[in-house]
């Protein structure tokens, strides 16, 4: 089964001083540039790069050069990017990972610990439409532990990242109050503060077929099951037991929705962005009859979202 979200999370270790900045003096190697691998192919935005090797000691600090610099906003915590990026470690040409040969962008909340502290440290404060390479010391990074099989322990990481999108993201869903009046349904609060609403689940059977409701509908565009989302969530068991929340992280969720449960994909599909939807979802449009964490086999779940963007 797939999971519902932490889909785009990697190891993270503690909050980390480390300056961001970029360097202007030269090197004497030409497979470096501004003391980061020197991009060998494909420099252009938009183009699939490729890397040199890095050359003597890699930095200590995380070190940020702006390959070429866009036009578009300045990126900032909170903000829902979409990026491409190549990645490989300071001692070899072979990549570990990129998204251009993917062919879809991949999604972050700035500041939000979704990532790597070298990326959210060196994403933040760039420009819209940016190239950027980013050389990711390991305590920003994969740490002592590493990443097996691709990242060893101690690992310096240097990626190749464009900034093709960044929308700045609400703290609430607002919009219209829709009535809640099915009495065997969960009742959910309106508050547009930022907070969790309330979330009382009924003394009643739950309900069989999955159940998507307006508790606020916004005035976005309609969602298709095909786009990735920067929501706030909670979820909780028929019983009203807490199982995940968004709120408690301190940070919304952004994934693909094609990437999460049915009970998302269908319930979400059409809403507005902008809105807060109660989703009542059924063990076949959630994780049936297998256990997951703290829910168990064959329960039914209820879900708060709020639907702040749309990539």
């Amino acid at each position: 089964m797939r999971r519902l979200a932490g889909l785009l999370v990697v190891p993270l270790l503690l909050l980390s001083t480390a300056a961001c900045g970029s360097d202007t003096k030269g090197s004497d190697n030409a497979s470096m540039t501004n003391g980061l691998p020197a991009i060998t192919a494909g420099e252009k935005f938009g183009e699939k790069p490729t890397l040199s090797k890095g050359e003597g000691d890699p930095p200590k600090e995380l070190k940020v050069n702006v390959i070429s610099e866009g036009d578009g906003p300045v990126t900032k915590d909170g903000d829902a990017l979409q990026v491409n990026y190549l990645g490989q470690t300071w001692d070899s040409t072979t990549p570990f990972d990129n998204s251009f040969d993917r062919g879809e962008p991949f999604s972050l909340t700035l500041g939000a610990g979704q990532v790597i502290k070298g990326w959210d440290q060196g994403l933040k404060g760039q420009k819209v439409g940016s190239r950027v390479e980013i050389g990711i010391p390991p305590e920003l990074g994969y740490g002592e532990q590493g990443s097996p099989p691709s990242i060893k322990g101690g690992a310096t990481l240097v990626f190749v990242v464009d900034i093709l999108k960044a929308t700045v993201i609400p703290k609430s869903a607002e919009g219209t109050v829709v009535a809640q009046e099915n009495k065997d349904l969960p009742k959910v609060g309106t508050n547009t503060d930022g907070k969790a609403p309330s979330l009382t689940v009924p003394k009643a059977a739950a309900p069989k077929a999955l159940v998507s409701n307006y508790v606020i509908e916004g005035k976005g565009e309609a969602v298709k099951s095909t786009d990735t989302l920067t929501v706030q969530y909670q979820g909780v068991l028929w019983d009203g037991t807490p199982f995940d929340s968004s709120y408690e992280r301190g940070a919304p969720a952004t994934f693909p929705l094609a990437n999460v449960i049915p009970g998302w994909t269908k319930g979400l599909d059409g809403k507005k962005v902008g809105s807060r939807v109660l989703l009542v979802v059924p063990p076949a449009d959630g994780y049936g009859d297998q256990a997951q964490g703290k829910i168990p086999a064959n329960s039914t779940l209820v879900f708060t979202v709020d639907i702040l963007a749309k990539q």
